[in-house]
């Protein structure tokens, strides 16, 4: 492992989509990553499911044994304004990656292009300041009904990158109360964990300080702010919204060290950018006495088996 450079200017992004509209979120994270870059960010979060939206408050016209016709056309707006990996979009993305000089890492709905085009999958975006993508992560479990909107994620994509400033891998929202999915990615000896929600509750932030403590690890989490003005009133199923709250979601993005304490502490009510500056030597200094995977693990006694095999969905026999 090679030693990153001391200090990083990191930018956790708390914003919201510009609801079902790829163009307008793309625009809007564009500027954003931009504005971050400027400010001396080398690297850039933004929350789960930014591109084109985390779609709160809406049911698709869903009921046990029954869609509507209604809902079957707002899913369709989904999926026509998701993210095709590769695509023109990714190279924008990576674009304003290139142009801001940052690891860019965004929270995107994707649409499967590999097989029938059909499933979308709730994913992390990985770029470098080259405008590369780097890679992909699919979420692995979607949490109780976003299983009705987005397909399930395999072992192929938990990648950690390895950057000037220290290893770099991300879980989405309720992933990270998986803990063999956590175990993995201290395994692979993450250093800036990256953890795009769309949980704004206050126990989230008791997550996110264990994590950090457990894996010794610097954690930033970003999630939107959000209000039902933002969502277009042209929705076929946008009654589903009337009796949900003026404030959809209200925020609680933050920065985590690795002893579970608040370098930045979480902001609600706003949009906002939220900067830190990290020392990566913070994280040996925290391991002293704890290392997960080092000096406080028990290999003799516990086993972590992770299948990064991609899952095929057709295997055609001779």
């Amino acid at each position: 492992m090679s030693n990153p450079q001391q200090n990083v200017r990191v930018a956790v992004v708390q914003a919201a989509s510009v609801i079902m509209d790829l163009e307008a979120s793309m625009e809007k994270a564009v500027s954003l990553t931009l504005e971050a870059g400027e400010k001396g960010a080398k690297i850039v979060v933004f929350p789960e499911a930014f591109i084109p939206a985390y779609p709160r408050g809406l049911t698709f016209g869903t009921k046990v044994g029954s869609r509507s016709q209604e809902g079957r056309k707002d899913w369709f707006r989904y999926w026509d304004n998701s993210i095709v990996v590769p695509s023109e979009e990714t190279d924008k993305l990576g674009e304003a990656a290139r142009k801001a000089g940052v690891y860019l890492v965004i929270g995107v709905i994707e649409r499967d292009n590999e097989n029938s085009g059909g499933t979308l999958y709730c994913s992390v975006l990985f770029f470098g300041p080259d405008g590369e993508l780097l890679g992909v992560h699919r979420k692995l479990k979607p949490t109780a009904s976003e299983r009705l909107i987005w397909g399930e994620g395999d072992g192929s994509t938990l990648p950690v990158f390895e950057t000037p400033y220290g290893k770099i891998g991300a879980l989405i929202c309720w992933e990270n109360y998986m803990p063999l999915a956590r175990a993995a990615m201290y395994a692979k000896g993450v250093q800036i964990y990256i953890a795009p929600t769309a949980d704004a509750r206050d126990a989230w932030q008791a997550t996110i300080r264990h994590i950090a403590l457990e894996g010794r690890c610097f954690v930033l989490s970003s999630n939107q702010y959000v209000t039902k003005d933002m969502y277009p009133t042209d929705l076929a199923c946008y009654d589903d919204l009337a009796s949900s709250p003026d404030e959809m979601s209200r925020g609680g993005s933050a920065i985590v060290g690795p002893l579970g304490d608040y370098i930045f502490e979480p902001v609600f009510g706003r949009e906002e950018i939220l900067y830190a500056d990290l020392d990566i030597r913070d994280i040996a200094y925290s391991q002293f006495d704890f290392d997960v995977v080092g000096h406080y693990s028990r290999p003799d006694v516990f086993t972590l088996l992770v299948n990064e095999e991609k899952k095929e969905n057709v295997k055609w026999m001779k």
